[in-house]
């Protein structure tokens, strides 16, 4: 008797444990800044390891930051070449925040802007394509403090910008504001590029507040 009751409270366990809601699938894709580039421990202190340590354990949020990365295709760097960009597809997630557009704005790069809208585009319909049927949600660049690696503000602010809004739009995709809360935050930025820790936790909470809070 005693044998046959382990046997059924076990039989219950497994069952319960195998009726458990699976941790909700987030896919940060980016860049440097989603990377951690000069974060000494950008796993939890970039901004998707915060977001993941705000969300718990109901959520696996994975970094798909590659340092350099571009929206469009015909760039030095593309993000849909990365092996990161086809990893971001196979993890099938359910939520996606795209913040692309910094390395867009090098001068040797934006003379590719006519295409970025369109590659913008093809890399959300891709997303969009997964049996998963993600929410995506459109980033804004966080502010340039100086033109370090060939990176131009004003691209951002006056080019960038104005054609992520536009996809927004277009696409009927929610849009997460990055470069507002940054103006006038030089603090954030050491090499003028790139958020300290202080800022990828600024990120961090500005996501999360925009896509999880209730």
């Amino acid at each position: 008797m005693k044998k046959n009751l382990i046997i059924l409270l076990s039989a219950v366990a497994l069952t319960f444990a195998s009726c458990r809601q699976e941790p909700v699938r987030v896919a940060c894709v980016g860049d440097s800044i989603t990377y951690g580039h000069g974060i000494k421990d950008r796993l939890h202190d970039a901004y998707p390891g915060v977001l993941s340590a705000m969300l718990g354990e109901k959520y696996d949020v994975r970094n798909f930051g590659v340092s350099g990365t571009t929206t469009m295709t015909g760039t030095d760097m593309p993000y849909m070449n990365e092996q990161a960009y086809k990893d971001a597809l196979e993890f099938n997630p359910q939520i996606v925040t795209i913040k692309l557009g910094t390395n867009d704005s090098k001068p040797y790069n934006w003379k590719e802007s006519e295409h970025f809208k369109q590659d913008l585009k093809t890399l959300i319909a891709s997303f969009r394509a997964l049996p998963s049927k993600p929410a995506i949600w459109l980033c804004l660049p966080v502010p340039a403090m100086g033109n370090a690696w060939n990176i131009n503000d004003s691209v951002i602010f006056n080019g960038v910008i104005p054609y992520i809004r536009e996809v927004a739009q277009e696409e009927n995709l929610p849009l997460i504001d990055l470069n507002t809360p940054f103006q006038g935050k030089r603090q954030y930025f050491p090499d003028t590029i790139h958020p300290n820790e202080e800022g990828e936790k600024l990120i961090a909470e500005i996501i999360f507040d925009k896509i999880f809070k209730r």
